[in-house]
């Protein structure tokens, strides 16, 4: 049984050299949606989730809505544990799994197949699993040959499908997805879709965020607002 449960989570971290009253300070208030504070000299802290309260458990497909800064991404990278909070509590059951950042961990020297050991095995798949994916990548990506070859020779359409391809080919208990459809031409877009769909009914529990209200339309049951590092509104 999967669990995602967060208590009063508060996130913040560290912008040093913005002086009070500066053109860079003013920058870094409009970025974070004002939620910008002094500490010492030259340093401001930005407070990107403020007491977040969020309980998640098996079946719930979370959409997250707000506009850019507003701490979505912020709050995915949380659940990851790729943040510590300040403050609260977290409470993760269940194998963890992302889709963003693609391209994390891939080395442009190796090939297409041993991109995929290594980068499969750094999203926490033992190597069995990793060997057992390929060919399933081998046929969403339809790259046959240059599998072989370096992925620095690749094009950016080329290695945006063996990204994908990549981060969709595991079977998570929590899935969190930030905003990847936008990618590749139109006909890589309804292939996403499609096995975004199926990794979503693999997942326990998937947490969504996206701007577009089609895709949290389809792929979520629930939504929460968020503004400035606020969830502002949840059912």
């Amino acid at each position: 049984m999967a669990e995602v449960t967060l208590e009063n989570v508060t996130v913040c971290y560290p912008i040093y050299g913005a002086e009070t009253g500066s053109l860079r300070r003013d920058i870094i208030r409009a970025g974070v949606g004002g939620f910008l504070s002094k500490k010492r000299r030259n340093i401001a802290q930005v407070t990107a989730l403020n007491d977040i309260t969020i309980k998640l458990r098996d079946g719930d497909r979370l959409g997250l809505v707000g506009h850019n800064g507003s701490g979505k991404t912020t709050l995915l990278k949380t659940i990851a544990g790729i943040y510590a909070p300040d403050s609260g509590q977290i409470r993760i059951v269940g194998r963890i799994s992302t889709v963003f950042g693609l391209g994390t961990g891939m080395v442009p020297d190796l090939s297409g197949y041993e991109n995929i050991r290594r980068m499969s095995m750094l999203l926490g798949a033992s190597f069995e699993e990793a060997e057992a994916s390929i060919p399933e990548i081998e046929a969403f990506t339809e790259l046959r040959e240059f599998l072989n070859v370096p992925v620095r020779t690749y094009s950016a359409g080329m290695l945006t499908r063996l990204l994908f391809a990549i981060a969709t080919a595991v079977h998570p208990e929590v899935l969190l997805i930030d905003e990847v459809f936008g990618a590749g031409d139109m006909d890589f877009q309804v292939k996403a879709q499609k096995r975004m769909g199926e990794l979503v009914e693999r997942a326990s529990i998937v947490v969504l965020a996206s701007h577009s209200q089609d895709i949290l339309n389809r792929f979520c049951t629930r939504k929460i607002h968020m503004e400035h590092g606020r969830v502002i509104s949840q059912p």
